[in-house]
C-alpha cells in the first residue's frame, strides 16, 4: 500500500502519521527533521544543486509557519489591523475594528512576524448557537506561509472549546478551498452591490425606543440572538424603524455601508432603504443574500449594481433563519 504524501509511517507500526503533526511535536527539533517530516516528498522531484536551494527556501517557510505564535489582538493592534484591511481594499473603519474587539475580546487573533502584524482572524460568538468568522487577512508581504490556515485552525479550536454548534463565514473564491479543507460547506451566494445614495452627513438620525422589537425581528430573520451586535452598531448610528422592521447603516473607508436591514415585506424595506439610497450624493455598499430576489430587485430599482460575489459557508449544525426577511446583511465580518 502506498503512503499518501504528507504522511510518514511509524517504525513500530503500520499506521501513518501526519507529517505536519510530527513536525510540530517535541520529537522534531531542527531543520533536518522538518525536511524529513514535511519536505521529502516535495524535494524528491528536484535534482542536483537546485535541490539544496529549494530545500532551504521551503525549510525557512516551514520554520516560519511552525514558530509564529498566535496571540489575542488588543486595542494597540488596531492601527496595524486597519492597515491590513485597507491594503486588502476592504471597507472596515477603526470603529468597526473596535466593535469587533468589544464584542469578542478573547476571539480576535493575530500572528506577528518580523515585528509587525502579519495576519488576523476574528471570531464573534452569538451565544452557543453560532460563531461568525471574519477579517481573515494576511499582509501581502507574508502570504503563502500558512498564516491564514494556522489562525483559522486556532479559531476553530477556540469555537469547539466553547461547544458552539455552528460556524459560518463569507468566503471569496480564493479562500473557499482553504475553508473547505477545514470542514466548511457552501450554503448560499452573497452579493455586494454598490451604488449612489445620500451623503451620510445629511442623514438625520432618527429617534427610536423600539429596540426590543428590533432585536426580536433580527433573531427571527437571522436565526440567533445578535442583540449585543445591534446595540453596538446602534451606538454609532440610530436605526430607522418601521413597525417591527429596521435598517442600520454606518460609515466605511471606501463607501458608506447599508445594513443590516430586516423587513417582513418588500415595500417596508423600500421605505427604510430610501433613507440612505434615495439620492446621488455618496457611494454606498449593500450586501445581500442572492436568494432574496426581492432585495435584488430593490437594489436594481435604486440604481445599484453587483460588484462582487462571495459564498456563505457553514461548518457544524445546520442553522438558517428567515432569509426572505433579510434585505441587507450586517457585513462580511458580522454576518
Amino acid at each position: 500500500m502506498t503512503t499518501p504524501i504528507g504522511t510518514k509511517t511509524r517504525s513500530d507500526s503500520s499506521q501513518p502519521v501526519n507529517r505536519l503533526d510530527f513536525a510540530k511535536s517535541d520529537a522534531c527539533r531542527d531543520d533536518a527533521c522538518i525536511a524529513r517530516a514535511i519536505l521529502a516528498p516535495v524535494l524528491s522531484s528536484v535534482d542536483g544543486e537546485e535541490r539544496s536551494t529549494h530545500a532551504r527556501e521551503i525549510i525557512d517557510r516551514g520554520r516560519c509557519i511552525l514558530s509564529a505564535p498566535v496571540r489575542v489582538l488588543q486595542s494597540p493592534d488596531i492601527p496595524a489591523a486597519i492597515e491590513l484591511s485597507m491594503l486588502a481594499g476592504w471597507n472596515q473603519t477603526e470603529s468597526d475594528w473596535r466593535t469587533l474587539l468589544a464584542l469578542s475580546p478573547e476571539g480576535c487573533f493575530g500572528i506577528e512576524h518580523e515585528g509587525r502584524l502579519a495576519a488576523t482572524t476574528v471570531v464573534t460568538c452569538y451565544g452557543r448557537e453560532l460563531a461568525w468568522v471574519g477579517m481573515v487577512l494576511t499582509h501581502s508581504d507574508y502570504r503563502r506561509r500558512g498564516f491564514a490556515r494556522r489562525l483559522l485552525e486556532h479559531a476553530l479550536e477556540y469555537v469547539d472549546a466553547r461547544r458552539v454548534e455552528s460556524v459560518k463565514l463569507d468566503a471569496t473564491d480564493q479562500g473557499q478551498p482553504l475553508y473547505e479543507s477545514l470542514g466548511f460547506r457552501a450554503e448560499q451566494e452573497i452579493q455586494r452591490w454598490s451604488g449612489l445614495g445620500r451623503d451620510p452627513a445629511h442623514i438625520d438620525p432618527p429617534v427610536s425606543s423600539a429596540f426590543s422589537e428590533i432585536c426580536a425581528a433580527d433573531r427571527e430573520a437571522f436565526g440567533v440572538d445578535r442583540s449585543p451586535l445591534l446595540h453596538a452598531l446602534a451606538g454609532h448610528t440610530s436605526p430607522f424603524v418601521l413597525g417591527g422592521n429596521y435598517l442600520l447603516w454606518r460609515s466605511g473607508v471606501r463607501a458608506a455601508y447599508m445594513g443590516p436591514c430586516v423587513a417582513d415585506e418588500a415595500e417596508s424595506a423600500r421605505q427604510l432603504i430610501e433613507h440612505c439610497a434615495g439620492a446621488d450624493e455618496a457611494r454606498w455598499f449593500w450586501d445581500l443574500l442572492a436568494a432574496n430576489e426581492q432585495a435584488a430587485e430593490l437594489a436594481v430599482d435604486f440604481g445599484f449594481r453587483v460588484e462582487r460575489r462571495l459564498m456563505r459557508m457553514a461548518r457544524g449544525a445546520e442553522l438558517r433563519g428567515n432569509d426572505a426577511a433579510i434585505y441587507a446583511i450586517a457585513g462580511f465580518e458580522f454576518g
